[in-house]
């Protein structure tokens, strides 16, 4: 993509209510824009970072069985009172009545209408197990939106709910997705923990929660350095290991993702059973699995950044490299930029040119700021010599180099 035709409005200064450097840096990098309170809009650059956490995401849910579908955010009210969490969840919860007066409510998660679906669809325990999962919009009316992308009203979530005959089944199925999250994080470049956490308004047995550490979280974790123990402050209230009494440390952290194990919670509510290999109608056992593709984008620019700006991990940056076009009235720079773009293109490298009539100095801090892995650095007296300038962004090294090596140096990355 060519910077001069792209939207990436960068900004110098930051507005006065962004207080997170994740908010902070994605309005000064062009990366969102905010609507009103918790609502944004994902610039190119940001929509470009969520699709490829997205991509990352799927890839992982696919390669343990999971099955891609789409359910609705509009949900009538009659599912959500079957299982009593109509009345049961507050102000949170956007209601609104159709043109027949009926209830309805706008979607803050996806049990209800999941369990719904398996209630007509599995019948028999031949049909089991089964795995459904969605990347879809959800809505809560947070008290107090904040943080940016951190904290909002309306979010995309990677929902997930497995369906077992039995609580070894479900067992099976939650060690899969735990481990499929852990490859998902450290994929995405994320330092992160799993702890044990309360189940709340989700119910069940048993959850986890998935935390990046950030002075940016809004919860607290606590770790135990000898035996491995990590929880929720508010599952471990104590200041001492439960499992091995040596002291706890304490850490803000950003909460990334959680696995449930739900039980029958919903399947006897609404009905969702199956016939055994008796002919006994049981209930199905679910387990839940999310997962927020925004705060992962918010927690990987928390746990990566300068006072330049950001450093995105290579395999969730908007682009593979950017191209930085110097001295633009002269045909020999703008040549061999063209050439370096439509090659590196040609082999799969996502390159952004910046082709911008602007000063040098404009395009190194725009290039920073906005925190693609890598820039080449095309200029008047070093292609005349056949080299240009390889940046890599994390380390700030700067090397000299000819065009096909660095062609080569990046595609062997990708």
């Amino acid at each position: 993509m060519r910077f001069s035709k792209t939207l990436i409005p960068t900004l110098r200064e930051a507005p006065a209510e962004a207080e997170a450097i994740s908010h902070i840096l994605m309005l000064r990098a062009g990366y969102v824009r905010q609507l009103a309170s918790g609502l944004y809009i994902y610039l190119p650059l940001g929509w470009r970072v969520l699709n490829r956490i997205n991509k990352i995401i799927k890839e992982e849910m696919d390669s343990i069985g999971d099955q891609e579908i789409s359910m609705p955010v509009l949900h009538p009210a009659e599912i959500w009172q079957q299982t009593g969490r109509w009345s049961e969840i507050g102000e949170e919860m956007f209601r609104l009545r159709d043109r027949t007066n009926r209830d309805m409510c706008l979607g803050m998660t996806h049990e209800e209408i999941i369990t719904w679906l398996a209630s007509k669809e599995i019948r028999s325990y031949r049909d089991l197990p089964q795995s459904w999962y969605q990347i879809q919009t959800k809505l809560r009316d947070e008290a107090r939106p904040k943080s940016g992308i951190l904290r909002t009203r309306e979010f995309l979530m990677k929902d997930c709910y497995s369906f077992d005959k039995d609580e070894a089944g479900l067992e099976e199925n939650y060690k899969k997705h735990e481990e499929a999250y852990h490859r998902i994080y450290k994929r995405c470049g994320l330092n992160f923990y799993q702890v044990e956490s309360d189940p709340g308004m989700m119910g069940g047995s048993t959850a986890h929660e998935f935390m990046a550490p950030s002075l940016a979280g809004e919860d607290e974790i606590v770790l135990c350095d000898k035996c491995g123990y990590s929880a929720n402050r508010e599952v471990e209230k104590g200041d001492k290991c439960p499992k091995c009494n040596e002291p706890l440390k304490a850490e803000k952290a950003i909460e990334i993702g959680n696995i449930f194990k739900l039980g029958t919670k919903y399947t006897i509510a609404l009905k969702a059973v199956y016939l055994d290999e008796q002919g006994k109608e049981k209930p199905i056992v679910m387990g839940c699995y999310g997962i927020g593709p925004a705060r992962i984008a918010a927690s990987a620019v928390e746990q990566s950044h300068d006072r330049d700006g950001i450093i995105w991990p290579e395999s969730i940056a908007p682009f593979d490299v950017e191209i930085i076009t110097l001295n633009m009235n002269k045909t020999e720079v703008l040549n061999a930029s063209e050439s370096l773009y439509g090659v590196l293109k040609s082999r799969g490298v996502d390159a952004l040119i910046d082709d911008r009539d602007v000063s040098p100095g404009v395009k190194f801090k725009d290039a920073d700021l906005i925190g693609i892995p890598w820039q080449i650095v095309v200029g008047e007296k070093n292609i005349k010599d056949g080299f240009v300038e390889l940046k890599y962004r994390k380390t700030k090294e700067v090397e000299k180099v000819r065009p096909e090596e660095a062609v080569k140096r990046l595609t062997e990355r990708h």
